[in-house]
């Protein structure tokens, strides 16, 4: 497989490479550019975090779960190309001087190129920007104030990268670049491992040491990657990265938009595709239920012949999807409506982790009676699912306390959940039931959130 990109800089060209050869790997040691780190090595740390620049603009991502030719035609920044190529260290990185940002340094070259890219893209979120970076030692005060206190300072010029104008047009047992093409040639491969964003296939090759045989990589099709926003709906390509689908979300469900902002990390949410994330079929994936509760249509293709199903229909059971073998998901259709999406997630840390128990609920009401209730929870069963007999306590009775604590008893016949390290069944049950109950609050103005709530 060849590819070709550019690293700080310079155009860079690769033969007959390895096609599950990772970013952090080859710099470290191929190029024996050591000052991206290696730490966890699951996207989880970010130590090993560096710049990627695309036709869409640039953004920070995890070189150890990042394979060689999702590269191609790209253009990279490590920490040793943040400096000028005079040596005058970037603003950011003078700032982590200055304010005492670094401590033992091994997370800090992280630190700063997620930093950089904060500061490139005129991004004063810090605590977002940062949320992908783990520092044990100094804490993050020092190192939100040096970011902080360069947020007006001009973008050095070296920091504006560009792609290449034509990538090595990599490719593995010769697979098309065209979605027609392609899903023919699936279907005569079937054994292919494709690969979206590999920040799930990702680890199955650095945790579980998996040798992948046949890949085939999906940012290579376009038309995987479009988002179009129709009248009634809004159909998204299943290569759409957790980042675009934020964008156009959040302007119609700004519940879902929440969500996705708990999803991993920045640099996850930067590679993650909504694809991958249905497709890999996880009970506790936060896609899935958000989408069911708004009654998603999810797309298939198999060679010639295309297909659509309710989302909610896709998981069958325990790691078993309505998915044939050559067959590979291509999109989702989301519908419009007047906003009624609730999403709560509950995990052990807010950011960057996974969820114990995911509800999103949509209830509509009309004149004090409950007319709709989708009720979809991940973290529950052995795939995302629906409370299908809360709900039917629900529609066509009274909007009222006691009509909801109906339902939440009903709940106890849609689940039985298992317990494990993140919660216990008695847990997970009781704090799905609260899902419910606190849409109810909130619909009637009480504040629930810890971060709305004060003393």
């Amino acid at each position: 497989m060849d590819v070709s990109f550019r690293l700080n800089g310079k155009t860079v060209k690769l033969g007959n490479v390895s096609p599950t050869r990772t970013l952090l790997d080859w710099l470290r040691e191929d190029r024996q550019m050591t000052g991206t780190k290696e730490g966890c090595n699951e996207g989880d740390c970010g130590a090993c975090t560096i710049i990627v620049t695309d036709r869409n603009g640039a953004k920070a991502l995890n070189a150890c779960i990042l394979f060689l030719p999702q590269l191609d035609g790209k253009a990279i920044r490590t920490v040793e190309g943040i400096a000028a190529p005079d040596g005058t260290p970037h603003p950011v990185q003078n700032a982590m001087v200055e304010h005492h940002g670094s401590q033992c340094g091994f997370c800090t070259p992280g630190f700063i190129t997620s930093m950089a890219t904060a500061h490139l893209n005129g991004e004063t979120d810090h605590d977002v920007a940062l949320a992908g970076n783990l520092c044990r030692c100094t804490g993050y005060a020092p190192i939100v104030r040096a970011a902080q206190s360069v947020e007006a300072a001009p973008v050095p010029p070296h920091m504006y990268d560009a792609p290449l104008d034509t990538a090595a047009n990599a490719t593995e047992h010769s697979t098309p670049t065209d979605l027609e093409t392609f899903a023919v040639w699936y279907e005569q491969n079937p054994e292919t491992t494709l690969i979206a964003g590999a920040t799930d296939v990702g680890l199955w090759v650095t945790k579980q040491m998996r040798t992948l045989e046949h890949v085939a990589f999906l940012n290579r099709i376009p038309e995987l990657a479009t988002i179009t926003d129709h009248e009634t709906c809004i159909d998204v390509g299943a290569m759409t990265t957790l980042t675009d689908l934020d964008k156009v979300i959040a302007p119609h469900y700004p519940g879902f938009s929440q969500l996705i902002q708990r999803y991993g990390s920045r640099q996850v949410r930067n590679a993650a595709t909504i694809g991958g994330n249905i497709a890999n079929g996880s009970p506790i994936g936060d896609g899935s239920p958000a989408l069911i509760a708004l009654g998603a249509t999810l797309h298939l293709q198999k060679g010639h012949q295309k297909r659509s199903i309710l989302l909610e229909d896709f998981f069958v059971a325990y790691g078993q999807q309505d998915r044939a073998k050559g067959e590979l998901v291509t999109g989702i259709s989301i519908p419009k409506a007047p906003d009624a999406l609730k999403c709560y997630k509950l995990s052990k840390r807010f950011d960057q982790d996974i969820s114990a128990v995911c509800g999103c609920l949509w209830i509509q009401t009309s004149r004090g009676t409950v007319t709709t209730a989708r009720l979809a929870y991940g973290g529950m069963a052995g795939t995302p699912a629906r409370a299908k007999n809360a709900e039917a306590a629900l529609v066509g009775q009274p909007w009222t306390k006691a009509g909801i604590e109906t339902a939440m008893q009903a709940m106890t016949q849609d689940f039985t959940p298992l317990s494990d390290m993140r919660a216990s069944a008695q847990y997970r049950m009781e704090t799905a039931q609260n899902m419910l109950l606190r849409y109810w609050f909130e619909d009637k103005g009480t504040l629930s959130s810890v971060h709305e709530v004060s003393p």
